[in-house]
């Protein structure tokens, strides 16, 4: 297992005082937790994954999530068991919108 932290600051869009879970780690894909934290305008990602040395595809993909989204004061929690980017970014997609509605 291989723990990856990562912080953005610069986020323009603050969730509400709720949190979403979205997807399931038990079925060999990933859930994602978003929840409102107090961050000082940043957006916070955690990652634990059972795929070692993927760290450069993690930031890429996280990079592109935040560039979409501009989440600030939020903290994500991502457990994965082997995901493939694009279902990464499906799934912080989908926690994204169910908690903040559409892109900005």
């Amino acid at each position: 297992m291989e723990t990856l932290v990562y912080r953005f600051e610069s986020g323009s869009r603050v969730p509400p005082p709720k949190a979403q879970l979205v997807g399931v780690v038990g079925s060999g894909n990933l859930e994602v937790l978003i929840e409102p934290c107090a961050l000082d305008g940043a957006c916070s990602i955690e990652i634990t994954t059972a795929a070692v040395g993927f760290g450069a595809i993690w930031e890429a993909v996280m990079r592109d999530f935040h560039a979409r989204w501009q989440l600030a004061d939020t903290r994500i929690s991502i457990n994965d068991m082997g995901a493939t980017p694009a279902v990464v970014s499906l799934r912080l997609d989908q926690a994204a919108e169910t908690i903040m509605g559409a892109p900005a």
